[in-house]
């Protein structure tokens, strides 16, 4: 099972317990972390080791920037310095996994030093003094970093920490509520998808009043006015049986796997006298036999795929069909008349 692949980003050397124990909390809870120093990221030798940490951050589900009193190294490309002075710009290697994060809309978690977090709260109120010497961060880019997160209208939630503890409760809460609200999504979903259906059945009840009502308008004769409601209950009768098929997990299963029409699908139920006939058409209809093997194997082994297609042969107007003892298929009346 695919597991969700979260990127733990930061310098290194000054946060290497964090990281650590990063590393075993992400494991904790079933998700796959992805740091550097693991061997989780695979180097291409054709390209700046850090291009390949920016191509991991954009496959991954997650990304967790944790800011301390460094900046790091910088990015490839860039004229190297021996040294870089406390106010010169230059982006970080850490600061470009953040924009890879950011471009691709991956949900972001920021995590503060409070100290660090405390000397922000100096820098702005002191942003064009360059006199001032601050004792937790070495470049002033940390600030820039940390003023661009907060800047952002969303998916930037910032968390301050002095202990470890306070970072891995607050991120299981966080992740906790990001479930939640998945699954109520999800939710939401569902229903809007049957309001939906409730809105296409109204739409063609109201086309059936409209007709009706023009037929009024215009004075037909009694036995046209009969030929109308006739052929408008017809119409709307099959759109009711329609909808009650293609609501039915056996269509969609054929739909979805076999990728059949609607029309090939229910040629292919009223044609079958058995099992293995609507699941040889199915192979025929341009799936192969590779299909036709997943249709046989789905109806031996679930019962709950005998039912659905049997509600939907009865809803046709169809012999309900069974596998009897040795794996063979009759028509169920058949079987019982022999009984």
């Amino acid at each position: 099972m695919a597991k969700p692949r979260v990127f733990i980003s930061s310098t290194y050397y000054d946060l290497k317990h964090v990281r650590s124990s990063m590393d075993l909390f992400v494991e904790s809870l079933g998700f796959e972390p992805i740091l550097s120093e693991k061997g989780d990221i695979a180097y291409m030798p054709d390209i700046p080791l850090d291009e390949s940490c920016y191509r991991e951050t954009a496959n991954a589900d997650v990304f967790v920037l944790i800011i301390g009193g460094r900046y790091g190294s910088e990015v490839s490309g860039k004229e190297k310095k021996p040294s870089r002075g406390f106010f010169e710009r230059y982006d970080s290697i850490t600061k470009k996994e953040y924009d890879s994060a950011v471009a691709k809309d991956i949900p972001i978690y920021v995590l503060i030093d409070t100290n660090v977090y405390s000397e922000y709260q100096t820098y702005l109120k002191n942003k064009d003094n360059k006199d001032i010497n601050y004792a937790h961060v070495d470049s002033v880019n940390i600030f820039k970093v940390i003023e661009e997160v907060l800047a952002k209208p969303r998916n930037n939630p910032v968390h301050t920490f002095d202990r470890f503890s306070e970072l891995e409760g607050w991120l299981r809460e966080q992740w906790a509520g990001l479930f939640r609200e998945l699954l109520q999504r999800r939710s939401q979903q569902q229903q809007l998808a049957t309001l939906s259906a409730q809105v296409g059945e109204l739409s063609e009840v109201t086309a059936t009043l409209k007709r009706y009502l023009e037929a009024v308008m215009t004075g037909i004769t009694p036995d046209a006015s009969t030929q109308l409601i006739q052929s408008e209950q017809k119409r709307l009768a099959e759109l009711e049986r329609k909808e009650r098929i293609t609501s039915n997990d056996w269509w969609k299963f054929n739909e979805k796997d076999g990728g059949m029409s609607f029309e090939e699908f229910e040629n292919a139920m009223r044609n079958a006298t058995s099992f293995s006939g609507f699941a040889k058409a199915a192979g025929r209809m341009g799936r192969g036999p590779a299909f036709e093997r997943e249709v046989m194997d789905t109806i031996r082994t679930s019962g709950h795929a005998r039912r659905d297609f049997n509600e939907l042969r009865t809803l046709m107007g169809l012999k309900p069909l069974k596998l009897t003892k040795g794996v063979k298929e009759s028509l169920l009346d058949d079987e019982n008349d022999s009984r």
